[in-house]
C-alpha cells in the first residue's frame, strides 16, 4: 500500500520560515520523481516544486529564490524549505510520486498570516 505522509505545516508570521516533509512508503521511492504542489481556497492546485530521481529541481518561478526542494532518499522523504513566506503562499501543500503511476498525500495545511 502506497503512503504518501505530509508534516511540518502550521501557522507562521509573514517573514517566517517553515520545513514540510513528505515521508513514502510502499514505492520504490528513488526512482520516482517527488514534486510539491498547493491548492489554495477557490484556487486550483499548482505546482510549487519537484525533484527528478536523479535530482534535477524545477521551481515555479513565483517561489524562486525562497524555497528549496530536497530528498533523502535514504529516508524515502522529500522536503521542501520555505523561507520568507507571504500571506499568498497560504495553501494546502501537498505532496506527489510520479514515475508509472502517479501518488498523492492528503496535504498539510500552510497558514501565512499575522
Amino acid at each position: 500500500q502506497v503512503q504518501l505522509v505530509e508534516s511540518g505545516g502550521g501557522l507562521v508570521q509573514p517573514g517566517g520560515s517553515l520545513r514540510l516533509s513528505c515521508a513514502a512508503s510502499g514505492i520504490s521511492f528513488r526512482q520516482y520523481a517527488m514534486g510539491w504542489y498547493r491548492q489554495a481556497p477557490g484556487k486550483q492546485r499548482e505546482l510549487v516544486a519537484d525533484i527528478t530521481s536523479g535530482g534535477s529541481t524545477n521551481y515555479a518561478e513565483f517561489v524562486k529564490g525562497r524555497f528549496t526542494i530536497s530528498r533523502d532518499n535514504a529516508k524515502n522523504t522529500v522536503y521542501l524549505q520555505m523561507n520568507s513566506l507571504e500571506p499568498e503562499d497560504t495553501a494546502v501543500y501537498y505532496c506527489k510520486a510520479s514515475w508509472f503511476s502517479n501518488y498523492w498525500g492528503r496535504g498539510t495545511q500552510v497558514t501565512v498570516s499575522s
